[in-house]
């Protein structure tokens, strides 16, 4: 596994929303009318430069990075196989450092100790969120069905 793999990012507001907005709809536009074929991707430059040729999934990563740019938020790419810190998992999930300490300490998301350091892949963390929106949702589910039977 990959320790603290480099995340690449583009803020918000660093790349022009209209300018992505175009790229977009001419990605789209070619996977659309070719949406089996090619595998690989060739892609002119406009300027007189050589072809790029980009695997296809190269491309369809690259349209729903656009795509993201284009509403104006900003993207982090991280590698699958990441490993984060404690507090980058934390953030991630949108909890305090010392409550993600508490679920890896109980087991619920897996970590593994660099000298006195934990490192929580990156699979992990998002296997936990993804159970605990599902758990969440599936609570206000609940909620709601028990609303609905009280006439609320």
């Amino acid at each position: 596994m990959t320790v603290l793999a480099a995340v690449s990012s583009v803020a918000p507001g660093d790349v022009d929303t209209q300018e992505a907005e175009r790229a977009l709809r001419r990605i789209k536009d070619y996977l659309g009318r070719h949406p089996e074929e090619p595998d690989p991707i060739e892609v002119l430059v406009e300027c007189d430069g050589p072809s790029l040729v980009l695997p296809r999934p190269a491309v369809t990563l690259l349209a729903q990075i656009l795509g993201q740019l284009a509403e104006g938020r900003g993207v982090s790419i991280v590698p699958s196989e990441a490993e984060l810190t404690t507090q980058q998992a934390a953030e991630l999930l949108g909890v305090s450092r010392p409550y993600l300490i508490g679920l890896l300490d109980r087991g619920e998301i897996l970590c593994r100790k660099v000298g006195r350091h934990r490192r929580v892949p990156l699979s992990a963390v998002l296997a936990y969120k993804r159970a605990d929106d599902e758990r969440r949702r599936r609570a206000a589910d609940e909620v709601g069905d028990i609303g609905q039977e009280l006439g609320t």
